[in-house]
């Protein structure tokens, strides 16, 4: 049976009675609206531990001016089913001054340097802090002995791995596949915002994906060569692309000419929806 909780003092004594029972603790933060790319993470999350938590917390420090906070969908009725269908002991659904008691503007941030300033972090000023925070804050409440992330935010895991190497955390952060409808489009809690056209048509994003995959493969082009492609093929489309960038996997640096792992990291505005997809490539 799922238990929720709303403040830190219950969450807390909640998990220091799972810990006392000897069960290892494993953590899924989520903002929400849950889909099956969530409870994919939650099944997992079963793998690593006996004892699962889940948060569901919009983080306003993570959204910029005249993003979508405000209409950011917010469904803790049917999320909280889900999660117990799927074998969720326990869910931390806090108010926003539970987290941030002293509002978000006077708050002590986490800033993980180099990779937060990379790709979504050029587009999205602040944004990684405001992940890099609340991910803390939240590691701080819950101490789990694991923490379960998707890898569709392909940079928020990197940003989250290299905040716990270096703030010295005990958490091992494992990474979860991509959950993809059937068309391959990513699952993503903003796919809600997308009429029926526009979702069919979004799923472009990872068969480009997937034509720059094969194409790095078979050594087809350069990457030059290939970024003003891929982008010719989106924004023939009707997509207005924010970046596409072929990266290393580990450290996020843009890839030269010859190098052999490589994270194709994508974000482009369907509307006014924007999207973020990626793949990995050896070759």
């Amino acid at each position: 049976m799922l238990q929720t909780v709303h403040t830190i003092e219950a969450l807390r004594n909640a998990v220091s009675l799972a810990k006392t029972s000897g069960k290892r603790i494993v953590f899924v933060p989520t903002m929400g609206n849950l889909h099956e790319g969530h409870f994919s993470l939650i099944q997992e999350a079963k793998a690593h531990g006996d004892f699962i938590v889940a948060s569901i917390f919009v983080n306003p420090m993570q959204f910029g001016e005249n993003e979508d906070l405000d209409a950011y969908p917010r469904t803790l009725d049917a999320d909280s089913q889900g999660l117990e269908k799927f074998g969720c002991q326990l869910l931390f659904a806090p108010a926003a001054n539970e987290i941030y008691p002293n509002g978000t503007q006077s708050e002590t941030c986490v800033n993980v340097p180099g990779l937060s300033e990379l790709h979504c972090g050029s587009s999205r000023p602040g944004h990684f802090t405001g992940v890099a925070t609340v991910v803390c804050k939240l590691f701080n409440m819950v101490q789990p002995d694991c923490a379960i992330f998707g890898q569709k935010d392909f940079q928020q895991l990197a940003v989250i791995r290299k905040m716990v190497s270096d703030l010295c955390m005990p958490i091992d952060v494992i990474g979860v596949p991509t959950s993809r409808e059937a068309n391959g489009l990513a699952r993503s809690s903003r796919n809600g915002y997308l009429n029926a056209d526009q979702k069919a048509l979004a799923a472009q994003i990872y068969a480009t994906l997937t034509f720059c995959k094969n194409s790095l493969v078979d050594d087809v082009h350069s990457l030059a060569e290939l970024k003003i492609e891929a982008q010719q093929q989106l924004e023939s489309q009707g997509f207005k692309v924010d970046y596409l960038n072929f990266a290393c996997p580990t450290t996020l640096a843009i890839s030269q000419e010859g190098d052999r792992n490589i994270v194709i990291l994508l974000a482009a505005w369907m509307g006014t929806t924007r999207l973020i997809d990626n793949i990995v490539v050896t070759r």
